[in-house]
């Protein structure tokens, strides 16, 4: 029976060649999609899953008031994971400190500036399920010169696993190392990245390792199996007033300890450090997509099969003279839904494979199609039995509905209900396309918007370059000295923090305010504002020609100004203390203009910019002209600074477009899978065009007889399948305007919704839709009227 029902499919799927094409096509495209978006939602929710203790290991957070809002810091003291491990022992059962650095490795001849390293204490391989090839987790860090390699790591240095137990790397060429385990490469689904992890026990002496207040380490903690979170945080408070509660109420701060579990860490992305995070925003975004596009495929399969019915109706009228039972022919046009639900799972494997590599790219990391696993093949059973059985009961139950009389006498027909029923899906197909093609076209004029936008300052021809290294930290002055006396070089700035990167913030004692006030800070030299183009609305720059400028003098904002309620005139003169930075007041000596400094999301935050001794980057600003050449000497002056490292830079525009990496990578997204959307749509409505022109075949052929032209009979045979369109834009227009400006309320700076972008989207539905139409009306009435009266 059950191989009867497919072979009759199968006759029925071949017969209908156009109608089988379009079907399976546009299921194809639906299904690879929501492959695609499965494998990146499974990724998504796996992270840091394989971690056998995953489920009772927390990441202590720092919780810390600024400006009556609460931000979230992974970075605490080294002094905490010794502390709560005594204080809350039987509870706390493993506390590990994690502390990510990067530095020179020299094999040989061969050096490696490593960007991803870890120092960590000993009990890391422990905590963590990262597999080691080589070495015991509980004694790989027992030795304070000891280190371990990735697979990927220690093939580079030595060209295989086993060449590299034992052996010696020199860090930062003057410590050697060696070699005591392997691990696994991390992989993707870990919100913790490593090349190298060497013992933390070497930085003991810094002090973010010996003060309370100084913090620079993750730490992560095992809490005893009978032990829960709230337990353990229903202490903390007394915990921080023990040992921070001097330090707190002298510095003015407001600090509270909490735990997130680990699985949870990937998704927190409230939390400023610096490991990998995930946005649930963007998955569900991606979820919605899948099931939109896939659920237009599906409308495309059940009104097509519809549609066919008056080409069935004999075939379904034989039948049931023959004796078959209703639900038997149910089963049977199911069976064909199934059966070409399967042949698109099969074709959609192949697309997969195709588009995998554009797909990672986008992403900006590999996702691995494991074949061998369970739910890759539970996906494709759910995907043929939901969607089979989605798209194929509507036209089963229909079908199979038909009486048998009508049938055989060829009077069938399929009535206004079942023509609302399709003009209904047809709505739902193009308000999904519509609603797509708005947020695509807003997207992509907000990212426009960003990359355009006057920030404040000057960010063309500027190079970053991070202070990284021992020798370029030391050096700093004289390769600022010798890229000062280039001629290609217009100025070199060092500071805290690059517009666009991170900014510290900080509590300072204000003239005339009894409370304390936070503020951004910039750590920077004298010459910040030139290098970047500030503009100074009142007062003065730094300047060496004041001696005091040092250890006295501070440059605030106008919005700084404005927050301590002066104008910008009023606050040159007043002072202004950090007791955590500095041993005396400062005097504000000049106020720029507004910047912005951090993302665009953001609104411009209060800013202190101070001499004070802190430096991360190095701003290069190059005069205009050849910008190869400029590269070259700032090579050769930083090989005189640095030479064991490599020269690695960035342009400013280029640090800054970074901030919206993700909402780029959103835009392009949906701009693909609107473009599906509405291609798969207009392949149902292609479909249709063509019931439609075949349907009336013989009434063309009468109306051109009698004088109708080309044009108004592609107007007769447009005008009710446009219909639904237009209806479709007219429900998704507000939608989009709705979902578009929620999602910009993210923007602290976004562009207008301006009436045109709805209209360029209507414009756009409308004339795809009428293309396609046309493309099969068009052939219709040109077609010869004899052909189609002569059969009368």
């Amino acid at each position: 029976m059950i191989k009867n029902y497919f072979k009759t499919a199968w006759r029925s799927l071949m017969k209908n060649k156009t109608f089988s094409f379009i079907n399976i096509l546009g299921l194809t495209i639906g299904i690879t999609v929501c492959m695609m978006i499965y494998l990146f939602i499974m990724n998504e929710f796996s992270v840091d899953s394989f971690h056998k203790n995953g489920d009772s290991i927390y990441r202590v957070m720092r919780g810390a008031a600024m400006d009556d809002k609460s931000i979230s810091v992974a970075y605490l003291s080294g002094m905490h994971a010794p502390a709560l491990l005594n204080d809350f022992k039987g509870q706390i059962v493993n506390a590990v400190r994690v502390s990510q650095n990067d530095n020179l490795f020299t094999v040989g001849a061969k050096s490696f500036h490593e960007k991803k390293e870890l120092d960590v204490d000993t009990g890391f391989f422990s905590l963590f399920s990262f597999p080691l090839i080589k070495g015991n987790p509980t004694t790989v860090l027992k030795d304070l010169n000891s280190a371990v390699l990735t697979e990927s790591t220690a093939k580079k240095y030595f060209g295989s696993v086993d060449d590299a137990m034992g052996k010696i790397i020199m860090l930062n060429k003057e410590t050697p190392l060696k070699v005591t385990g392997v691990a696994k490469d991390v992989p993707s689904d870990s919100h913790l990245d490593f090349d190298i992890v060497m013992p933390l026990e070497r930085h003991k002496d810094a002090g973010w390792m010996t003060s309370w207040v100084n913090n620079g380490v993750y730490t992560y903690i095992q809490l005893a199996p009978n032990v829960s979170q709230a337990q353990i945080e229903k202490q903390l408070p007394t915990f921080v007033d023990k040992y921070l509660g001097n330090d707190l109420r002298k510095y003015g701060f407001k600090w509270s300890i909490s735990l997130t579990p680990l699985k949870d860490v990937y998704f927190d992305s409230t939390g400023l450090d610096n490991a990998k995070h995930g946005d649930k925003t963007v998955v569900y975004i991606f979820l919605s997509i899948a099931i939109l596009i896939l659920l237009i495929a599906c409308i495309n399969f059940m009104n097509l099969s519809t549609i066919r019915a008056a080409e069935r109706s004999k075939e379904v009228g034989l039948r049931k003279v023959l004796g078959a039972l209703r639900n038997n022919l149910v089963w049977q046009f199911i069976g064909e839904s199934v059966l070409l639900t399967t042949i698109s799972c099969i074709l959609s494997v192949g697309l997969l494979l195709l588009v995998m590599p554009w797909y990672n790219q986008l992403l900006g990391y590999t996702l691995n199609v494991s074949w061998n696993t369970l739910p890759v093949y539970l996906f494709f059973v759910g995907v043929i039995i939901v969607v089979g059985f989605l798209a194929g009961s509507y036209p089963a139950f229909f079908l199979s509905g038909f009486s048998p009389i009508q049938a055989l006498k060829g009077k069938l027909k399929l009535g206004k209900s079942g023509a609302s029923f399709r003009q209904a899906l047809v709505v739902v197909q193009f308000c999904i396309s519509v609603f797509l093609i708005v947020g695509t076209i807003i997207i992509t004029k907000q990212m426009s918007y960003v990359k355009n936008k006057q920030l404040g300052y000057d960010k063309a021809q500027t190079l970053i370059i991070p202070i990284d290294n021992s020798d370029i930290y030391t050096n700093l002055y004289s390769f600022k000295t010798e890229l000062q006396n280039q001629t290609v070089v217009q100025s070199v700035a060092a500071m805290s923090g690059e517009p666009g990167g991170f900014f510290d913030g900080h509590m300072f004692d204000v003239e005339g305010h009894d409370e304390k006030w936070n503020a951004r800070t910039e750590f920077a030299d004298f010459e910040y504002v030139k290098t970047l183009g500030l503009k100074v609305i009142s007062g003065r720059d730094f300047s060496a020609q004041f001696s005091t400028d040092t250890t006295d003098a501070v440059i605030i904002n106008k919005t700084a100004a404005a927050k301590l309620g002066w104008t910008p005139q009023q606050a040159i003169g007043k002072w202004i203390f950090n007791a955590v930075r500095d041993s005396n007041k400062r005097r504000i000596i000049g106020v720029v203009d507004d910047f912005n400094f951090q993302s665009l999301k953001q609104d411009v935050d209060a800013l202190v910019i101070s001499p004070a001794d802190d430096r991360r980057q190095i701003l290069v600003k190059l005069r205009p002209g050849s910008l190869d050449a400029a590269i070259q000497i700032v090579q050769n002056a930083y090989n005189k600074a640095a030479p064991a490292y490599p020269l690695e830079y960035k342009f400013l525009d280029q640090q800054f477009g970074e901030l919206y990496q993700k909402d780029i990578r959103q835009q392009t997204i949906l701009s693909v899978f609107a473009g599906l959307a509405i291609f798969v749509a207009c392949l149902g409505l292609f479909g249709l065009a063509s019931f439609t022109a075949t349907k009336r075949f013989k009434e063309i052929g009468v109306r051109k007889v009698l004088g109708s032209s080309v044009q108004g009979i592609v107007v007769l045979l447009s005008k009710d399948l446009l219909k639904p369109v237009l209806i479709a834009t007219c429900i998704a227009l507000p939608a989009g305007y709705w979902a578009m400006d929620k999602w910009l309320q993210n923007f602290a700076y976004k562009t207008t919704l301006s009436w045109w972008i709805f209209a360029l989207a209507a414009l756009l539905t409308f004339g795809i839709a009428f293309t396609t139409v046309c493309i099969k009306a068009v052939k219709a009435a040109m077609a010869n009227p004899v052909k189609s009266l002569r059969t009368e």
